[in-house]
Order: structure tokens, then C-alpha cells, then sequence
């Protein structure tokens, strides 16, 4: 199958999600520095960073492909939790989660013809954790490169007590919101 789109990540996740709906595609990961301006709001933040790196893909390789960029965030309240820097940073960001509902943003930015987005938004509800569960989570390694310090997907799916949304859009790459992108592009996901 020749390749159909371009993605401008290196998430192993995202690269999953692809493969389960059957779409080609070569990896040119941008690097982008994600620090959210000041006030910025929860929406706008994933959004611009969707954007800004399919654009980034787009100037660097300057390709006919569709460029698919996604930036997921875990916000809880107004609180942009990204992934965490080091043990400290994961063990609070878990510990403010425990017993809450929280949502995942999850953008995604799709540049061909023309430039499309869309926008996943699902609400999370932690059960109520332990810090030797957090530490012993932490230990795993599983919440180093992980927006909120967790993977959904993962052994930190045991920690969800409820989910109202898409599963997909928690993991980093909404495949309903994608599939519609990738329709408007002309790309047959069923052939």
C-alpha cells in the first residue's frame, strides 16, 4: 500500500492507532517546544500545538502528503497537566488526579489541500490512589513521557473508574475525529 499520509510524531501510540484503521503512513516526529503562553486556555493550547507542529512538518519537508499532527492534555479544572519532568513532578500530578474527574483534550491538525481540525474532549474519573500505588506506578516507568503522568492504555487503566468519551482521543489520536479528516482529504479508509 503506497503512503497516504505523513505524521508528524513519534508516538508509538499514535503509530498504533493508525495501524488499527488500516491507513500507510511515513514518521517525521516534530519537536516543539510545548509551554503553554500565558493564559492560554486548555482548548487553544492543544490546538495551536496540532497546528504549529503539522505546519512545522509541512515548511520542513515540503511534501504533496496530508501532514496529521495531535497534541493530547490532561487538564483538571484549569490546570494544563503535561508530562511530567521528573518523580516529584508525576507523584503530584497523579496525587491531584486520585478521586477525580478530569478531562483529555486530544487536537488533532490535518494539512493537505487545505488545513482542517478537530477536537476530542473526554472526561476521566480516577478512582482514589495511594501514594505507594503512585510510587510504585512511577516505578514502572510508564508515566515518564505521559500527559497527566498516565497511560490509559496501560497499567494506569486500572486507575480509571469511569470514562465518558473516547478511548482513542485518552491513548493520543481520536480515530473518529481523525477518520472524519481523513475523509475530507479524500483518503478511502474503506477500499
Amino acid at each position: 500500500m503506497s503512503t497516504q499520509i505523513i505524521l508528524a510524531s513519534a508516538s508509538p501510540r499514535r503509530k498504533e492507532l493508525l495501524d488499527q484503521i488500516k491507513v500507510s503512513y511515513q514518521v517525521h516526529p516534530v519537536d516543539l517546544d510545548e509551554t503553554p503562553l500565558p493564559n492560554e486556555k486548555p482548548l487553544e493550547y492543544v490546538q495551536r500545538l496540532a497546528a504549529e507542529k503539522s505546519a512545522a512538518c509541512v515548511t520542513r519537508l515540503k511534501t504533496d502528503l496530508p501532514v496529521l499532527a495531535a497534541d493530547t492534555a490532561v487538564i483538571l479544572g484549569d490546570i494544563i497537566m503535561g508530562k511530567p519532568k521528573d518523580q516529584a513532578d508525576a507523584v503530584a500530578m497523579l496525587s491531584q488526579l486520585s478521586g477525580k474527574t478530569h478531562q483529555v483534550y486530544s487536537a488533532i491538525s490535518l494539512r493537505g489541500y487545505e488545513h482542517n481540525q478537530a477536537v476530542s474532549i473526554t472526561e476521566v474519573t480516577f478512582r482514589h490512589l495511594t501514594r505507594q500505588e503512585i510510587l510504585a506506578y512511577w516505578l514502572t516507568g510508564e508515566p515518564l513521557d505521559k500527559a497527566g503522568s498516565y497511560a490509559i492504555q496501560g497499567r494506569g487503566g486500572m486507575f480509571v473508574e469511569s470514562i465518558v468519551g473516547s478511548f482513542s482521543g485518552v491513548v493520543g489520536l481520536p480515530l473518529f475525529e481523525t477518520a472524519q479528516l481523513l475523509s475530507k482529504q479524500g483518503i478511502e479508509l474503506f477500499k
